[in-house]
């Protein structure tokens, strides 16, 4: 994304620290930031357009890490680290947060699970931002340009900082499920051996269904038919889309070919088509040119030959003249 080198890779490794802090604290955030020096990020830029444009691409390649499909503590990782950047950057006036009118609901349904979650330094935080409005809201999340490729070069990012997508089937394995078997059998058999009937437990100690696992399973199974339908679906809608977007680009080509070729082909035509009739005082000055059967004489100007005619001829040596 960034022409500057190295920027991503100080972003995911801050962010990868926070992580591995296993908190969403401001407090642990700013140790981190103040660790690495960050706010010294925007030094040695001397000219206003370079720090301009410096500030621009480091804002926008941590505001992606704000928003979905990254884990919960690495968006609040990524509030603070704009927070920061925003606070300590060189720019006057400040350089914006950009953030497009689609992912705004996105934002405040995370600012509500901060508040839902008691994590009242980040909701500060992003607080904070709005009141110094420090987002600039856009129609896109990016700058568009006329008849520009609408295909965006998507950034890679570490996968370690996504939210994993499938926690059902990472949560409830076979393995688990097998354990949760054997553990549900085994506490049958003890509500057995404490029952007045040993053949069956009493109703009194039916806290649980019977059916527990089994329905468990059933659920999980039904799950991933879910989840593997939604992906092909999601798969499928973005090939048409590349289809489509590839039949736009070819159609937008031969048009702009189209154009440019008619625009060639009435220029030529009004330069050749139209007959500049000269003024009637300067018709003699205008150039005579002779057929092909004229010779070697060809294209050129009579009066031309004519002054080479009135050329004075060299004058004879007198001692040739004279006879002996």
């Amino acid at each position: 994304m960034s022409s500057v080198p190295g920027l991503q890779a100080d972003c995911e490794e801050l962010l990868g620290a926070f992580q591995e802090a296993d908190t969403v604290r401001f407090e642990r955030f700013a140790e981190l930031w103040r660790e690495r020096r960050f706010h010294t990020i925007f030094y040695g830029r001397i000219r206003a357009l370079e720090r301009n444009k410096l500030t621009k691409k480091t804002l926008e390649l941590a505001q992606q890490y704000f928003l979905p499909p990254y884990a919960f503590q690495i968006r609040v990782g990524a509030l603070y680290l704009l927070y920061g950047l925003y606070s300590t950057q060189l720019c006057q006036p400040k350089q914006k947060i950009r953030i497009a009118l689609k992912d705004w609901p996105e934002i405040q349904r995370f600012q509500q699970d901060l508040i839902d979650s008691q994590h009242y330094d980040a909701a500060y935080i992003f607080r904070t931002l709005r009141l110094s409005r420090a987002f600039h809201f856009t129609a896109m999340p990016k700058l568009l340009n006329y008849r520009t490729k609408k295909k965006i070069q998507e950034n890679e990012f570490k996968e370690e900082f996504k939210d994993p997508s499938n926690r059902v089937n990472s949560l409830i394995t076979n393995d688990v499920l097998e354990e949760l078997m054997n553990i549900h059998d085994h506490y049958q058999k003890m509500k057995c051996v404490i029952s007045a009937d040993k053949s069956q437990p009493d109703k009194a100690l039916s806290l649980i269904k019977d059916e527990f696992v089994v329905t468990l399973k059933d659920i999980t199974l039904e799950h991933q038919e879910w989840q593997q339908n939604r992906m092909k679906l999601f798969l499928n809608a973005k090939e048409t889309d590349e289809i489509s977007n590839k039949k736009e680009e070819g159609i937008l080509l031969e048009s702009e070919g189209s154009e440019r070729a008619n625009a060639l082909a009435r220029i030529k035509y009004k330069s050749y088509s139209a007959v500049v009739e000269a003024s009637k005082s300067r018709r003699h000055r205008q150039v005579k040119l002779e057929s092909s059967e004229s010779g070697s004489n060809y294209g050129k100007s009579p009066n031309r030959s004519k002054k080479n005619s009135r050329r004075p001829q060299p004058a004879r040596r007198r001692d040739s003249l004279e006879v002996k």
